[in-house]
């Protein structure tokens, strides 16, 4: 099944100037901002500049130079807020959802980064 990207999500809106955002970092490839509805101290995520709707499709089709770029944005913007060891921190989480079984909410690949405090376990599966 192809990727269907929709122009139209809030991330793409956003990337167009439509949207603001709380940008906390940005690259030719990568921008990473505050999320509207932190769910952690540091709740920030990290988003491709390209049109890719989740981590498979974007690691089939992006360029070497966008995953790159996206893959040093994450781990900079960890250091940036303090929480990844080479800063001193604790620790942080990245997530990605991918689909509607993970509740993808947005089309559009972006991974969250959560720090500044005891996070707990991953994730809880209901019986």
């Amino acid at each position: 099944m192809p990727y269907e990207y929709d122009s139209q999500n809030i991330f793409a809106r956003i990337l167009r100037g439509e949207i603001p955002c709380a940008r906390v970092h940005e690259t030719e490839h990568s921008l990473a901002f505050k999320d509207i509805n932190p769910q952690a101290p540091t709740h920030v995520l990290v988003i491709p500049k390209g049109a890719y709707v989740n981590y498979d499709h974007f690691s089939a089709e992006a360029s070497d130079a966008e995953i790159v770029d996206f893959t040093r944005a994450v781990g900079k913007v960890a250091a940036m807020l303090g929480h990844a060891q080479i800063a001193g921190g604790e620790g942080y989480r990245i997530l990605s959802n991918a689909g509607p079984d993970a509740h993808q909410e947005v089309p559009h690949l972006h991974v969250h980064i959560f720090g500044g405090k005891f996070l707990g376990r991953m994730i809880k599966v209901p019986d």
